[in-house]
């Protein structure tokens, strides 16, 4: 497997990446959020970015995005920047936040059609992403009443509703069952096998163990470590992520698999 994430090291570097973040650093109010992010992902893999509450996931996710802006550093995609090719941009990108209050009264049906006229995908890619996630069933069923697992699902649905060549996925398996997580997994895979590049935070490292080619591990806004999971598994053996997560920030391993 190659390199698909470059700090610096060597052979590590991808030389054509597809997502390029150099030096990023996001400050509110005097409180550094993160600081000097360096990513190079290469087209069709999939990345996670492991880590506990508070490490600065969501904020990485959200500067690639284009919904906040980095206070340092700057962040390219498919060769174009937010600042001189907004629209473009946005374009390469499918986003999926964490959670999202649906509009009361709209049924599945309508809030994607409505996501789909602003992506101007075809109607058809309504019912195809319905089926995808399983819920073509729950068509004509108000959002606002749907389980924390499948409005996850719906959110997961939107984001690929565009085809984009990059999929953002924040904390994604959040309140999904046990088939869904293996569904999600399966999904991902399917994805990376289309082409596309997907980068998604999670703090339950058996997903990104099963499904990640390169993982990174974050804490308190600054990487502390990355590498393939099979060198982490070469190196750790059970657990490896867990292990390499508690290793890299010094604390004593325990048995376990999420952080």
């Amino acid at each position: 497997m190659q390199g698909y994430i470059g700090f610096g090291k060597g052979d590590d570097l991808v030389a054509d990446p597809f997502v390029e973040v150099a030096g990023v650093g996001k400050v509110i109010k005097k409180q550094k959020l993160v600081e000097n992010i360096n990513l190079r992902i290469e087209a069709g893999s999939i990345v996670g970015l492991c880590g506990g509450n508070g490490a600065g996931k969501s904020t990485v996710l959200r500067m690639i995005a284009g919904i906040m802006q980095p206070t340092t550093g700057e962040i390219i995609v498919n060769k174009l920047q937010w600042k001189k090719d907004r629209k473009l941009f946005s374009q390469q990108i499918g986003y999926m936040p964490d959670d999202f209050q649906f509009s009361p009264g709209l049924t599945a049906g309508e809030a994607l059609s409505f996501w789909a006229a602003l992506r101007k995908a075809p109607a058809s890619r309504v019912e195809e992403v319905l089926e995808t996630v399983g819920l073509q069933d729950k068509r004509d069923k108000q959002v606002h009443t749907f389980s924390k697992g499948m409005r996850q699902r719906m959110l997961f649905a939107q984001a690929m509703l565009g085809k984009p060549p990059l999929l953002i996925m924040d904390e994604p398996t959040n309140g999904l069952d046990p088939y869904w997580m293996d569904e999600f997994v399966r999904l991902l895979r399917n994805l990376r096998g289309e082409g596309h590049t997907v980068l998604f935070s999670t703090h339950q490292l058996e997903i990104a163990e099963e499904v990640a080619d390169y993982v990174v591990f974050l804490n308190n806004g600054r990487n502390y470590g990355e590498g393939t999971v099979e060198h982490f598994r070469q190196q750790y053996g059970t657990y490896p992520l867990h292990a390499a997560f508690r290793q890299s920030l010094g604390i004593q391993s325990s048995v376990g698999e999420s952080i």
